[in-house]
């Protein structure tokens, strides 16, 4: 005999996944902008968002700064392909990985991310891109949204998935408050003492017992 209507209603429910989200640069990678700062020999290009809470101005300067030194897309994936992970940064994302489910939200560029990416295992990310002339000069940028990393994790939130996030940048904050939980990751002290509401870790052993313990 079937399954009544009212049977069938008590079987069917709603139930929450989990999800980490975690930035980029300054936790799982080094910063790329004071990589190719120290590449090129150009301090000002040490500026990241852990100093500079307005994204479009940090860019615009940046942007600046190339176009006067006659710098292009291929300098810096050149610096870029050089770089490796943070030490530990692939076992602590593996360990991650075999716990729940792992997206990076970071406001890098596609054009910067990809041999990063294959050196962590290919992670899913959502980041920004750049606009690149013909003769490989930096353009401009596009945004893929608006406060993209705190729009995300509304997004995740809105199919039942239960998010932990962590950053070390003024442009991680709005997303660690917007997940369920979250701490800061290596930040510096000016952001510590600005967000004395938000745990901070310094190891990725602390941030994986951090999210575990938000798992259980």
């Amino acid at each position: 005999m079937g399954l009544t209507l009212l049977t069938f209603s008590y079987l069917c429910y709603y139930t929450f996944m989990n999800m980490v989200c975690l930035d980029l640069e300054g936790v799982l990678v080094p910063e790329i902008w004071i990589a190719f700062s120290e590449a090129v020999g150009i301090p000002e290009l040490r500026r990241t968002t852990r100093d500079e809470p307005d994204y479009d101005k940090l860019m615009n300067f940046r942007l600046d700064i190339l176009k006067k030194n006659n710098l292009k897309l291929p300098d810096i994936q050149k610096v870029i392909s050089r770089m490796d992970p943070l030490d530990g940064a692939l076992d602590f994302a593996n360990a991650l990985r075999e716990k729940t489910q792992l997206v990076i939200l970071s406001d890098t560029f596609e054009q910067f991310a990809k041999p990063l990416m294959k050196k962590l295992l290919f992670p899913t990310l959502f980041c920004n891109t750049l606009k690149i002339a013909d003769d490989g000069a930096v353009a401009g940028y596009a945004l893929r949204q608006k406060d993209g990393k705190k729009m995300a994790i509304k997004a995740f939130k809105s199919m039942n998935m239960r998010i932990f996030a962590a950053g070390d940048s003024f442009n991680d904050l709005a997303m660690i408050r917007e997940a369920d939980a979250g701490c800061l990751f290596k930040a510096p002290q000016s952001i510590r003492q600005d967000c004395s509401d938000l745990s901070c870790v310094d190891t990725f052993d602390d941030l994986l017992k951090k999210i575990t313990d938000f798992l259980n």
